[in-house]
């Protein structure tokens, strides 16, 4: 299992929100690379970039600062937000990026979706955002009548093979994930899942790896490293273990 540090980008400063709140931010670092960088000695093998101003505006808006963020690091990227045409896709893969996200896209323009995975294959991923079930879109600022289940199964349909699914209600709470959740998205539509909001200790890292064979490959962290509440590199430790028994029967 993959632990990506997020590293969210609003004003070309690395920042956190609450909830998804755009008036409830705190600023981290003024220079994203930074804490790329930090991240990076500390052991992260693959790094979770959102756009957030792009997420907002419908195109990407911080790529001076992304651009800034591959010349400093040696690990693969991927990065979200604004991301809404095969062309701000193609040019995030030229410039480097290892992986591009599309969210609202997801909702807004299907047809793009399946554009976007017969054209670049497994370098194309979605992010569904969850609150209260249906999904949220748009920066967070809307929420659709599509319940995130139900957008899971039309990605996977359309040849995505990964998707982040975030709970909103917990993102930047530190109140714990609820694994089961996560895992029954990656049951039910058998798309490898990479779970995004809550956690806040080891033991979240230890459920969710719990259900790495029923398909969650991943897990984002960003307000529990920041503020010093779960050690990356142990993090990364625990996801890495080999389960026992997976000897290839």
């Amino acid at each position: 299992m993959v632990v990506f540090p997020a590293i969210d980008i609003r004003g070309g400063k690395c920042v956190r929100l609450f909830q998804g709140d755009f008036n409830k931010e705190t600023i981290y670092s003024n220079n994203p690379e930074e804490m790329a960088e930090q991240w990076a000695s500390q052991g992260a093998t693959y790094l979770h970039i959102v756009d957030l101003d792009g997420a907002r505006s419908g195109s990407p808006v911080n790529v001076f600062t992304i651009k800034k963020i591959l010349e400093t690091v040696q690990i693969p990227i991927e990065v979200g937000g604004g991301i809404r045409s095969l062309d701000n896709i193609y040019d995030l893969l030229e410039m480097g990026v290892d992986r591009v996200i599309l969210g609202s896209a997801a909702i807004d323009n299907p047809i793009l979706v399946k554009q976007a995975s017969r054209e670049f294959g497994d370098s194309v991923i979605v992010g569904i955002d969850s609150k209260n079930g249906k999904v949220a879109v748009h920066g967070w600022d809307d929420t659709s009548e599509i319940s995130a289940a139900e957008l899971a199964m039309r990605m996977g349909d359309a040849g995505i093979m990964t998707i982040i699914f975030t709970d909103i209600t917990k993102d930047g709470t530190l109140s714990g994930v609820n694994a089961e959740r996560f895992a029954n998205i990656a049951i039910r539509t058998g798309i490898s899942v990479i779970a995004s909001g809550g956690v806040a200790s080891i033991d979240d890292i230890k459920a969710l790896k719990k259900y790495e064979n029923d398909g969650i490959i991943g897990v984002i962290l960003g307000k529990s490293i920041y503020t010093g509440q779960l050690d990356l590199s142990e993090a990364i430790k625990i996801a890495e273990i080999e389960e026992e028994g997976n000897d290839g029967d």
